[in-house]
């Protein structure tokens, strides 16, 4: 895992999307450079389901969104600009140039999309 501020600070800008949802969501990992999140256990998911990852790898820093793969209706209103980010179905990578905050607003916008369906569909347990 590189160290170096470039890749560090992109990969803070990211995790940052996040933190509005520690609680309830737990981290698996947490620790420099990586950052996994899994939903609390619910009816649905007793064990916790993938909710999403920040990880920095040799030439990007991924940001992983697994509400979007299990509802992919999520991506409909995407920005033209974030989908050119995306690999597969719910990973987006970044160079370790910082980011266009508008990138940072479209993926607040689509984390809470997928945190609401998450809750929705009771994987996330009601409060």
């Amino acid at each position: 895992m590189p160290d170096d501020t470039p890749s560090a600070a992109v990969f803070d800008s990211l995790t940052v999307i996040f933190a509005t949802y520690r609680p309830p969501l737990v981290a698996r990992t947490d620790e420099p450079g990586n950052l996994y999140l899994q939903t609390p256990s619910s009816a649905v998911r007793p064990n916790g389901f993938y909710f999403g990852a920040v990880k920095i790898g040799k030439r990007s820093v991924s940001f992983h969104l697994m509400p979007v793969y299990v509802h992919p209706d999520l991506g409909d209103g995407m920005s033209p600009e974030l989908r050119k980010r995306m690999q597969g179905k719910s990973c987006f990578n970044f160079t370790f140039t910082t980011i266009d905050p508008a990138l940072i607003v479209d993926l607040e916008r689509l984390t809470a999309a997928g945190f609401a369906r998450f809750q929705e569909d009771g994987t996330i347990p009601a409060k």
